[in-house]
């Protein structure tokens, strides 16, 4: 049998379950998950190889109106995605409507294979995925349809099946030991910022960024410096806490999983600092690693 290799695109709104999805085919945690909207930022490939095939996974930050530059780059990473995927996954959750009509018809237009994932259905009776399935039916006519829910990993063999058999015959992209395309370093940034999002409320989480300017590694030991860049001197006041506690226990959170993730022991060191409108500041949105 031929080998089959290809790039499969990740679109959907924010907070329908994307990073989550990505992280249960890959097998390993390469994106950052929380019940909060935004929190994929950036495009992340997610690397599946096996003897007859290989599946290129690409979560891609949620659609939305920009409002800022940040949120600008994020939707250059979706338009890309809509112009090099071989089959488009698009992620609606349960009981979702008002889709992004210009982007379906843009994946429409396309003509590259499309399936439409209904994620989350563990929380809707199951009488109502006949009628969900209907109402997408609507949008995509020729798409197959599978209900499934990520977090639990419900009819994703299924999924599986279904992608390989619509890859084209392709070399594969990417060795075989790989499973991602970002380095430790932005997947380190990665999990601080995804604790930032679970432990702060509000505006904080959405005003904050981590750039990785320190990975020393050592005999057993890798030492990180982060820093979190906020845009108000009261954010920061509040990434710190009352007597540097909350900060402390981000740190130790964050410390705890990227170890899991490297292999070995880590000191992380934590900085925060203020930049003022970097939300809107190019010079600052590039070191970042935003594509502007």
């Amino acid at each position: 049998m031929a080998y089959k290799s290809g790039f499969v695109n990740i679109i959907g709104k924010p907070n329908v379950g994307k990073s989550t999805l990505l992280n249960a085919l890959v097998g390993e945690k390469i994106s950052a998950v929380t019940y909060k909207a935004q929190t994929t930022r950036q495009r992340i490939l997610g690397i599946v190889s096996k003897e007859d095939y290989q599946i290129i996974y690409s979560d891609t930050p949620g659609i939305l109106d920009p409002a800022y530059k940040l949120h600008e780059s994020m939707m250059k990473y979706v338009e890309t995605s809509l112009e090099d995927a071989d089959v488009f996954l698009y992620m609606v959750e349960a009981g979702e409507r008002n889709p992004p009509l210009k982007v379906i018809q843009k994946m429409l237009d396309s003509k590259i294979p499309i399936i439409v994932l209904i994620n989350k259905i563990d929380k809707i009776k199951t009488e109502l995925i006949a009628e969900e399935i209907a109402y997408w039916r609507g949008f995509f006519p020729e798409a197959e349809i599978i209900p499934i829910s990520a977090l639990y990993g419900s009819r994703l063999p299924d999924l599986v099946n279904k992608i390989v058999e619509l890859l084209p015959e392709n070399p594969p992209y990417f060795p075989q030991d790989e499973i991602t395309d970002r380095t430790t370093r932005f997947i380190v940034s990665e999990i601080i910022r995804e604790k930032i999002f679970l432990n702060y409320r509000k505006e904080v989480p959405y005003h904050s960024e981590v750039i990785v300017d320190a990975f020393k590694e050592e005999e057993n030991l890798i030492r990180i410096h982060a820093i979190i860049y906020v845009a108000k001197e009261s954010q920061k006041i509040i990434i710190i806490g009352k007597n540097g506690e909350a900060i402390k226990k981000l740190g130790i959170e964050a410390r705890k999983e990227i170890e899991a993730f490297v292999g070995t022991k880590v000191y992380l060191e934590l900085s925060v600092k203020v930049a003022e409108n970097w939300r809107n500041d190019p010079k600052m949105l590039r070191r970042m690693g935003y594509e502007l």
